[in-house]
């Protein structure tokens, strides 16, 4: 009798027939019962440094102004930033089975493991597992409400963490982020093709740090020389989202937890490529 996919007797001739094989289970976790989110959309990129976090908060801040109830789930775990740049603090509160994410002064609702931690200067030391375990939580734990998109501000790379929330939560698209330097075709491509071996479409291409303004002559100025992200996104046929500028007031409204103030026109773009 031929043995099931997984067995350690397998008997490997029979995987064609096998009931795993054919009928492979779901990994998803399901939402809080109190959750209502009609979106999840990802944010990426295939290393660290490149502003995910901006872009994240960017999107999320667009989409409040435009009369959307939005949310911020920061998957970032031992890097989180989120709550900072709004300037959240406290403790969560909830009870056994359910937590309340914290609002911010624009109405955006985010949950972070700063939250859960003593100060926001306490490091996370967990291995992978536990990691992923309380990105899960962050899903299926955290009582969401009413929202129309809930941003995903992933860890950079593709280990644990990211391959959890491709595999437990619903992502309907992510978008990918990067910076203008000669190897930003290899650090897309990489975040892209896990993304296309998870199944999820990549809605389009953030680059950060893109260029600055002179402040006396308004021309624009590229300290990591000329972009190529067309070239890139053209190779993969995605859409450039956006292209975002060095902005020393945008850093500062962040140090500040003032990001509830920052409004990014670059940004604009990535509004017809969301799913509505």
């Amino acid at each position: 009798m031929a043995k099931e996919c997984g067995s350690t007797t397998c008997d490997k001739s029979s995987c064609e027939g096998c009931s795993k094989k054919n009928n492979p289970q779901s990994m998803l976790v399901a939402a809080n019962e109190q959750s209502d989110i009609r979106h999840v959309i990802g944010i990426i990129s295939g290393k660290g440094g490149v502003g995910k976090s901006f872009v994240t908060g960017s999107l999320a801040n667009m989409m409040a102004e435009a009369g959307f109830k939005v949310g911020i789930l920061d998957a970032d775990i031992t890097g989180p930033s989120i709550a900072r740049m709004y300037d959240i603090r406290g403790e969560a509160q909830g009870t056994e089975k359910a937590i309340l994410p914290f609002e911010t002064r624009n109405h955006i609702k985010v949950m972070s493991v700063n939250f859960l931690l003593p100060s926001e200067e306490t490091p996370v030391i967990w291995r992978g597992p536990i990691l992923a375990g309380m990105v899960k939580q962050f899903w299926s734990d955290v009582v969401w409400g009413d929202l129309d998109y809930l941003f995903v501000d992933m860890p950079p790379g593709t280990g644990d963490v990211p391959l959890t929330v491709f595999q437990s939560i619903p992502l309907d698209g992510v978008f990918i982020v990067t910076t203008p330097q000669d190897l930003v075709k290899m650090i897309v491509t990489k975040a892209y093709n896990m993304a296309e071996m998870m199944h999820v479409p990549v809605l389009g291409l953030f680059e950060n740090f893109s260029y600055m303004v002179c402040p006396g002559c308004q021309e624009k100025i590229y300290p990591f020389g000329e972009s190529r992200l067309s070239e890139t996104a053209a190779d993969l046929r995605l859409p450039v989202a956006g292209q975002m500028p060095i902005d020393p007031e945008i850093a500062k409204k962040a140090d500040l937890g003032l990001f509830h103030e920052v409004k990014s026109g670059a940004l604009e773009a990535a509004k017809a490529v969301l799913p509505v």
